[in-house]
């Protein structure tokens, strides 16, 4: 394949997950809904936590932050996919394609490390629950988020910037609905080695860390709720975590089925519908794990939703 010397002047091509004609008003309306349920449930779940005094605790403000993770993620993809299906004009430029990637990778991130934080979160307030609101008052939660949300921007904007070095050739055809890193490096015609090893010592690290944390912390937990002599006791200790434990089965679960399907597959379509589940069916669901596992959210949700239907 021909190189290009003028690789910020190429613009990539998103082929999106089919090519079928047929199929294009299906794609466009089932995601449009998707999009459309992930955007108004994370909201819905941010607007009640941010408006029920009860729920401003530090678990309610973590679930408020992801939420709007969420939002953010989906919002990064989904648009542009939309508009590529109604336009039938599947080009975007280099440097958009490079922020889209940047983007997707700092938000999902930060849901990572997300999901590490609420597990230590949970942790404290059942191993702990004496020293809870000394330990995670909130000036702590809130540089737990800094914290998190400036580990996921430093990775994401290394890994991207470290695109900028290659040289693309004149096939610049993305068989994904975004741009996806390794999808980028795919279609380099120079060498990608260096990439390659950081995007293996980035999964490790920020991949493995916060789940080797998850794990470190539910084990604790249960050591720590098997010790409660009441069965009553370790139902309700267990019932604060069912919410957290679902998400966190379904955020690595897509993600270990998207790197199986990677793996096992030569085909980069079947992929790219595989993190369908990664990328936007996870966070469409979240919103409904917390609100129909969680009590006290189910019962703030009704007194919101009814607040809403009654001045409208």
């Amino acid at each position: 394949m021909e190189s290009t010397n003028q690789t910020h002047a190429i613009e990539f091509l998103l082929l999106g997950l089919s090519d079928d004609p047929e199929l294009q008003p299906i794609l466009f309306g089932l995601f449009l809904f998707m999009y459309l349920v992930t955007f108004l449930g994370n909201l819905i779940i941010t607007l009640t936590i941010s408006s029920e005094s009860h729920l401003h605790t530090p678990m309610y403000f973590f679930l408020s932050n992801l939420s709007l993770a969420d939002i953010c993620i989906s919002s990064t993809t989904v648009p542009k996919m939309l508009l590529n299906i109604q336009t039938q004009d599947h080009r975007i430029t280099y440097t958009g394609c490079l922020t889209q990637a940047c983007f997707v990778l700092l938000f999902a991130g930060l849901e990572n490390c997300l999901l590490a934080t609420m597990a230590y979160d949970r942790y404290v307030a059942i191993c702990h629950p004496l020293r809870y609101t000394v330990i995670m008052n909130s000036c702590f939660c809130s540089l737990l988020i800094v914290i998190s949300l400036a580990i996921s921007a430093v990775n994401a904007l290394l890994l991207s910037l470290m695109v900028l070095h290659l040289t693309f050739c004149t096939e610049v055809e993305i068989p994904h609905f975004f741009c996806e890193l390794a999808q980028i490096i795919k279609l380099a015609c120079s060498d990608t080695l260096i990439n390659n090893i950081l995007i293996y010592i980035s999964a490790f690290i920020f991949g493995g860390i916060p789940f080797f944390g998850i794990f470190l912390s539910y084990y604790e937990i249960v050591s720590s709720v098997l010790k409660i002599p009441s069965r009553q006791g370790r139902y309700k200790a267990f019932s604060t975590c069912g919410s957290h434990l679902s998400v966190v089965s379904l955020f690595y679960g897509t993600g270990l089925g998207v790197y199986i399907s990677s793996a096992v597959t030569e085909s980069p379509r079947k992929t790219a519908v595989a993190s369908v589940m990664y990328s936007i069916v996870t966070q469409m669901l979240n919103p409904f794990i917390y609100s129909l596992r969680n009590r006290e959210m189910k019962e703030a949700l009704g007194k919101h939703i009814e607040r809403i239907t009654s001045i409208v």
